[in-house]
Formats: C-alpha cells, sequence, structure tokens
C-alpha cells in the first residue's frame, strides 16, 4: 500500500510535483526581480552623482559669474565717475526728462522748443567767434563759481581783460566780453 502512494501518478505525486514547478517559478521571478532592483540601484546612484556633478559645476559657474558680475558692476561705476562719462551721462538724463516733459506736460513743448533754438543760436555764434563762449554747464555740473576759475576757464576772456587793462584803464566790460570805451 505504501507503494502504491508513492508512485508518479499518485495524487500526493501529482500535487508535489506541481507546487515544485511553482517553487521554480517563484525563485525564478525573485531572482529576476533582485537582478533588476540592483540594475535600479545602480541606475539611481549613476543618475544622482551626474545630478551632484552638475549642481556642483552650475554652482561653481553661479559663482565665478557672480564673482565677474560685481567686477564688472565696479568697473562700470568707476568708468561712470569719469568727467566725461558723468557729462555724457547727465546729457542723457536731460535728454531723457525733456522726452517725458514734452509728452507729459501739454505747455512745456512750444517754450522749450523756443529755449532749445535759442540755445543752439547761441552756440552756434560762440563756435563761430561772434560771441565770447559761456560756460553754462560748467555752473549746472560743478564747475567753478569763482571770477578766477571762470577766467582760467575762458582763455579768451582772460586775454581780453588783460589787454583792455593795459590799453586804458577805464574800460567797460558787456556781458559777452566785448569792450566798449567810455
Amino acid at each position: 500500500m505504501l507503494n502504491e502512494q508513492l508512485t508518479f501518478t499518485s495524487p500526493f505525486a501529482l500535487g508535489f510535483y506541481l507546487g515544485l514547478v511553482f517553487v521554480v517559478l517563484a525563485l525564478y521571478h525573485l531572482i529576476r526581480l533582485k537582478g533588476e532592483i540592483s540594475r535600479f540601484r545602480r541606475h539611481l546612484s549613476d543618475k544622482l552623482e551626474i545630478e551632484a556633478e552638475t549642481a556642483k559645476k552650475i554652482k561653481t559657474d553661479q559663482e565665478t559669474l557672480r564673482r565677474e558680475n560685481e567686477s564688472l558692476r565696479i568697473k562700470v561705476n568707476a568708468l561712470n565717475e569719469l568727467p566725461d562719462r558723468k557729462l555724457q551721462r547727465d546729457l542723457e538724463v536731460y535728454a531723457r526728462a525733456e522726452k517725458k516733459m514734452l509728452v507729459q506736460v501739454p505747455g512745456f513743448a512750444p517754450a522749450w522748443e523756443t529755449a532749445k533754438a535759442e540755445a543752439h543760436t547761441e552756440l552756434m555764434e560762440e563756435e563761430g567767434g561772434r560771441s565770447a563762449p559761456r560756460r553754462i554747464f560748467s555752473r549746472l555740473f560743478g564747475g567753478g563759481g569763482s571770477a578766477s576759475s571762470s577766467t582760467a576757464a575762458l582763455p579768451q576772456r582772460a586775454e581780453a581783460n588783460a589787454h583792455s587793462v593795459e590799453t586804458d584803464g577805464s574800460t567797460a566790460k558787456s556781458a559777452d566780453g566785448s569792450g566798449d570805451k567810455t
């Protein structure tokens, strides 16, 4: 009777073999899943390393750019402090303010255009030698306000003053620098 129960066709043996097949399949899937998990872990560690290197590179590039930006800002400020550059900047500020005033204030435009035309005419006369130069911008931008600095800044006036004093002591000067003898 024992012999009958241990045959290959007995229900116990069939169940045992079927159980072994399921165990083998389960072990195969377990080994395959462990391999996939280890592959995913390697992939994740590689990805994290790459991201860490990229973040480090970005951080160093950002710090380098920050330092370059600061040095360029300092250079721009230093260049803006040059006298010629200050004058250009002030003129740009005045030009922008003029444009805003022309748009925003209705009565400003005609008076401003008239004043600009008169100033242009005065400059043309000064450049043509028909009148003595006037240093309005030097007063506006912090130039000297004393008589000695204005005569030093205007050599033509200084020469005219010295010449008129040498020739006649009672020479009266008009505002434009030409002398009238009285």
